[in-house]
């Protein structure tokens, strides 16, 4: 893995470049081709190791640069050298994700043709063994009904005299009972009028009463005041 990596090294930084959609082709480092799911997995799971030692690597060569005398030349060629290792990697999770994307449109794509296939398959062979039509039950004729005659139907007619009849007596009672206490109620309110009525008499003669004898006793009182007033000189 490492000498493959190191590979990268050799080639120019505009060789990396990439799209988003699909792994490049003109002048990108060659990927070795990914032939599985299985294996695109593989590559993606080992990505994180890759990118890890890439930066463990960066940083011991970026302590050593401190220790020469062109401090500057020697971490710039160092940051190159993982740049160019990080974008070898990237080509690599291109590369696997773009297998992956193609492998489940073709999977769905034969998925989508085989169903069709089977639908068309079926469709023939139902328009060639027409399926027999089951009759509704609920679609039958109803029976006619039987003739009836003259003395059935006076039958019918004295039955249901018969029922009504048994009906109205057997209710006879309960509107007896129910008229009983109509009659009951209404005597009762006639009696309450009544009382009311003579209690009112009452109170208007006790106070015609009160009247005249108030009338009286003042007349009386006049009379006597004339008297007194005549014995006078």
């Amino acid at each position: 893995m490492k000498n493959w990596i190191w590979l990268a090294l050799m080639l120019p930084s505009a060789v990396l470049a990439q799209d988003i959609g699909r792994p490049a082709t003109t002048g990108a480092p060659r990927i070795p081709e990914t032939h599985s799911v299985e294996q695109a997995d593989a590559r993606l799971a080992q990505l994180g190791k890759d990118r890890a030692e890439v930066e463990a690597e960066f940083s011991a060569s970026e302590q050593l640069c401190y220790e020469k005398f062109f401090v500057n030349a020697c971490i710039d060629k160092a940051k190159e050298q993982r740049r160019l290792r990080l974008a070898e990697l990237r080509s690599v999770e291109v590369e696997a994700n773009y297998f992956k994307r193609r492998n489940a449109v073709e999977v769905r794509d034969r998925e989508l043709a085989d169903r069709a296939q089977k639908d068309a398959a079926e469709a023939a062979y139902n328009a060639d063994h027409p399926r027999p039509v089951k009759p509704n039950p609920e679609l039958k004729a109803a029976p006619k009904p039987a003739a009836v005659s003259v003395q059935q139907r006076q039958a019918q007619h004295d039955a249901r005299e018969r029922a009504r009849a048994a009906q109205e007596a057997a209710a006879a009672p309960e509107r007896a009972a129910n008229a009983a206490a109509f009659e009951r109620k209404k005597a009762e309110s006639e009696k309450r009028q009544a009382q009311v009525k003579a209690k009112l008499a009452e109170k208007e003669e006790k106070k015609r009463s009160a009247a005249e004898a108030q009338k009286a006793a003042a007349a009386k009182a006049e009379a006597a005041a004339k008297a007194e007033a005549a014995k006078k000189p």
